[in-house]
């Protein structure tokens, strides 16, 4: 029998599928592992808004049984999820970070969460998030805002801030997340964990409380690429209930994830995205060292001009808060008072978007779109640091800068719905993570998978984990 670490927490996803089978750990084990480590962390971090315990208790037992009698699901059957708050559970409270769903139990699951279940992913609860998902900081004025792990005096990210800190302690193996200017990958960047936004369209969206319609996407956050390959393996697909949803054939992302970078051409898109006056000079030397890696391992890279990029990430802004303002009408109109003062702002700066302004920012999306498949004939991969800055402090609060800064570099891929993905890639002095990002041309997320499981196999920065 293998060694086991000296914490099941400690486990990758993969690596935790991989004992389960071989039946050298239970899935019982593993929960409890979880679990443990939830009781005696989350007091101080706050990842978890809702956790559901005994019911994950439960659910091990009926994965093990099932294992036992030679019933197996896939790789993810038994393993320990956490879900952002803002997927709908049967039963379990969803309140999307508001005081005014505080109390709202759905029916019926989203379509993301069936299929977690009908892969045998054991449940431990609901995660923390920015209130409605609009915000980059995940400070929440009706909740607990969740503490970041390698310094608790600085936020997550957001907006699902409590998945990036169910990963990154070992609260939880796996995680959903979403992302509309870049709140799967912000808090993967600042917490130190791995994070995937696919196409739109590849994941449904039913049954996930909207920001914004045009921009939303639902992806997986784990350890490392392979999990996050896992992840969407189980997820991923057409959902004809999902009017967003693409009817585009789903292949295994895991397959070819080994064959490394040899021969991949990588663009640094340096205007904008490598700017001095916007990227911390430590940010920035953390990923020109990651690419170095790459370009060790057999890949190419060049500096790329991307000049759309600046519009795009204004009109991002434009499309989420405009969207937003539409879900939230009533909202805005019955409840203002309930809602916190900087999600109101950008509420009701969404309201006065007026309709020319609004298809000035469509179009705008149409010609970013065609100037990046246009790039991608000469390049296979855009890499950009995932957030300009490390996790800031918490006096900074969820002001207007801060979440400029956060969701700079990300923005932009949400309004072009291309797959991207961070991977942890150093740390500042401070000892605060630094994300590399990957971003691919659409539905070639196997792509961008292959690219960060390489660079993960010649590093160790995935491994790391915070001094607690």
């Amino acid at each position: 029998m293998a060694t086991l670490p000296s914490s099941l927490t400690d486990l990758s996803l993969a690596e935790a599928s991989a004992l389960l089978e071989r039946r050298e750990v239970s899935p019982v084990e593993l929960t409890d592992a979880c679990i443990a480590r939830s009781e005696a962390l989350d007091p101080a971090l706050h990842a978890y808004l809702t956790p559901t315990f005994d019911a994950a208790r439960a659910e091990a037992k009926q994965a093990e049984a099932e294992r036992a009698a030679g019933k197996r699901r896939g790789p993810l059957h038994g393993v320990p999820f956490a879900l952002k708050d803002l997927y709908e559970t049967a039963g379990v409270r969803t309140t999307a970070g508001s005081k005014l769903r505080e109390h709202f139990v759905p029916t019926a699951d989203a379509r993301v969460v069936e299929l977690l279940r009908q892969a045998g992913a054991v449940q431990l609860g609901k995660l923390n998030m920015h209130e409605w998902a609009l915000g980059a900081t995940n400070v929440n004025k009706y909740f607990p805002s969740p503490r970041n792990p390698w310094d608790p005096g600085r936020i997550t990210g957001g907006s699902s801030g409590g998945s990036g800190v169910a990963i990154a302690t070992g609260m939880a193996l796996g995680s959903l997340g979403s992302d509309t200017g870049g709140s799967i990958r912000i808090p993967a960047s600042l917490c130190g964990i791995t994070g995937l936004k696919p196409t739109y369209g590849r994941v449904s969206l039913r049954g996930v409380v909207p920001l914004s319609w045009s921009l939303d996407h639902a992806g997986p956050m784990a350890r490392t690429a392979l999990d996050c390959a896992l992840i969407l393996q189980a997820i991923a697909g057409y959902d004809p209930a999902d009017p967003y949803s693409a009817d585009v054939p789903v292949s295994d992302f895991t397959d070819g994830i080994d064959e490394g970078v040899r021969g991949l051409r990588l663009g640094l898109p340096s205007t904008y995205f490598f700017d001095a006056d916007a990227v911390d000079a430590e940010v920035a030397a953390a990923v020109r060292g990651a690419v170095a890696v790459l370009e060790g391992l057999g890949a190419t890279a060049r500096e790329v001009d991307l000049p759309e990029v600046t519009r795009a990430a204004r009109a991002n802004g434009t499309v989420l808060v405009a969207d937003a303002a539409a879900y939230h009408e009533d909202t805005l109109r019955d409840h203002p008072d309930e809602v916190q003062d900087t999600v109101l702002a950008r509420l009701q700066g969404g309201a006065n978007v007026s309709g020319v302004a609004y298809a000035r920012a469509r179009r705008t999306q149409a010609e970013f779109k065609a100037a990046l498949r246009q790039l991608f004939r000469e390049v296979d991969l855009l890499v950009a640091p995932t957030t300009p800055v490390a996790a800031p402090r918490f006096p900074d609060g969820d002001n207007v800068a801060t979440t400029g800064a956060l969701t700079r570099n990300t923005g932009p891929f949400n309004l072009a719905g291309l797959p991207a993905i961070s991977v942890p890639c150093g740390f500042t002095s401070e000892s605060l993570p630094v994300g590399l990002m990957l971003v691919a041309p659409e539905w070639q997320e196997a792509l961008a998978l292959r690219a960060a499981h390489a660079f993960q196999q010649a590093t160790d920065w995935n491994k790391r984990r915070p001094p607690l």
